[in-house]
């Protein structure tokens, strides 16, 4: 059981077709999306941006640079560059959270215990590991998996953990750096978008510190939604989809 969304060549055109895909039955499991350059804005894809951006805003939700940022803080990246931001990432974001809370997205993949009562950064050793790889004469195009789910700490969620569970990064050797993100649900009204360009700009970040070209990303979100419990009436959230995909009309 799986919803395949024909290729699209930016996030805002892929999500515009995967959720216009789901909004009859509102929901849909294994939505299989594929982006072929996610680092890639032209002025529609911003258009239909500005669209949702100010849908959400409208909403008081999260506006679609908060919800890239869980997953790739771009504005620490500029300021600070790498791997200084990594640092002031945790000390100015992520230690700051209540300890309630699951986190984030690129906390969890930028610390993580060790198991000898320390930490380590497994987003910065993948990186290493591409570097390495890269360097040798044996090109592994598949061992570079980041987890985002935690068992210790997620198993007894119900409702309000991360959604995002699991990153895996391949080598192909036409298209550059691939990534492969899967969700366990994915609200495609108050998240979808900003996840896919928050991807992009991970996927983008990794590849240049590799020395890599961007490839495609690809999202599997095993459950997707348009946004139950979230304030967003469904009557809203289709005439959105509708009216996003108008700006690619014209």
């Amino acid at each position: 059981m799986f919803l395949p969304i024909p290729t699209q060549p930016t996030c805002a055109r892929a999500w515009i077709a995967a959720a216009s895909a789901i909004s009859k039955a509102t929901e849909a499991y294994n939505v299989v999306v594929d982006v072929d350059d996610p680092t890639k804005f032209d002025d529609r894809d911003n258009a239909v941006i500005t669209l949702v951006d100010a849908f959400l805003r409208d909403r008081d939700l999260n506006p679609i640079s908060t919800v890239a940022n869980t997953i790739f803080p771009s504005a620490l990246y500029r300021k600070y560059g790498s791997p200084r931001f990594y640092g002031e990432y945790h000390t100015q974001v992520y230690d700051k959270l209540d300890p309630k809370q699951w986190g984030r997205y690129f906390g969890r993949i930028t610390r993580h215990a060790d198991g000898k009562g320390g930490t380590l950064n497994p987003l910065q050793e993948l990186i290493d590991k591409l570097k390495t790889v890269m360097e040798s004469a044996q090109q592994y195009k598949s061992v570079y998996e980041l987890a985002v789910y935690d068992p210790l700490l997620d198993r007894n969620y119900r409702r309000g953990g991360q959604c995002l569970s699991f990153l895996s990064f391949k080598l192909h050797q036409d298209r550059g750096l691939m990534l492969t993100a899967m969700y366990r649900n994915h609200s495609y009204i108050t998240r979808c978008l900003g996840n896919l360009i928050g991807l992009g700009m991970l996927q983008a970040f990794v590849a240049k510190e590799a020395g890599l070209t961007v490839g495609p990303l690809t999202c599997i979100s095993t459950h997707a939604e348009l946004d139950f419990g979230t304030g967003v009436k469904l009557t809203e959230a289709r005439q959105l989809v509708k009216d996003a995909a108008k700006l690619l009309e014209n």
